[in-house]
């Protein structure tokens, strides 16, 4: 893997625990990578001989070469997202990458992006990337999070919905307040209510391992069509 230089140029708190870091390459100037991969960073830990290796998904899209955007939550205790919510603007930090086969195909198929919590980061880098290359497919997100207070992005999907002819999206909360009006409950059963025929569908699923598994297993009753993962936690 080739190793990276950049500088934090930007940081903004989407949620009370999710974050967005803004990274401008430094060393070398750009990086190439296909939209869905991931870079790593190898973090310290105090009373270990050996650091943490920790991958993060590239958020922002592949024509943007001299940047890359980061979208994690902080995990108590993790070195990972302790590090890097660590980071202040202005500081320089190294990586390595990009690796990973999570990525989007060059197909003629309609697509279903179906996500958990921060597993939205590839998958806002496949379709930003779409939308930059003016995409007609037909394309369908399912993100689901717990509550109001966990949501961001709402006003960029909308944004895309615009830019992306064929691209629709539901934003799922599983343990809403009483004055949600939007979609109520867990990704699976709205995937079952939702996907009839897959016989021209590819699906891309990026969240919890229960949620993949349980996603998967719908898609497969219904039929046979390409199943592209990424499992960001048990």
């Amino acid at each position: 893997m080739q190793s990276f230089t950049a500088t934090v140029t930007a940081i903004r708190d989407l949620t009370h625990d999710v974050r967005q870091i803004d990274l401008a390459l430094l060393d070398p100037r750009e990086i190439a990578f296909s939209a869905g991969q991931f870079i790593s960073f190898e973090v310290d830990r105090p009373g270990f001989p050996m650091p943490a290796t920790r991958p993060y998904s590239v958020a922002s899209p592949p024509e943007h070469r001299s940047t890359i955007q980061l979208v994690l939550n902080l995990v108590p205790g993790g070195p990972g997202s302790g590090y890097l919510f660590s980071l202040r603007e202005g500081v320089d930090t190294q990586f390595k990458g990009p690796v990973g086969s999570f990525t989007l195909r060059d197909s003629s198929r309609d697509v279903l992006f179906v996500v958990t919590g921060t597993g939205i980061a590839p998958i806002r880098s496949m379709l930003s990337s779409l939308a930059i290359r003016g995409s007609r497919r037909r394309l369908t997100l399912i993100w689901g999070l717990r509550s109001e207070r966990d949501l961001y992005y709402q006003e960029e999907l909308a944004v895309l919905q615009d830019r992306l002819p064929n691209f629709s999206f539901t934003t799922t909360l599983s343990q809403p307040t009483a004055s949600w009006r939007g979609s109520i409950g867990r990704v699976t059963p709205l995937v079952a209510a939702t996907v009839s025929d897959v016989s021209s569908l590819e699906v891309y699923l990026c969240g919890n391992g229960a949620m993949i598994r349980d996603v998967r297993d719908v898609i497969r009753r219904k039929g046979l069509c390409p199943i592209y993962t990424e499992q960001y936690y048990a």
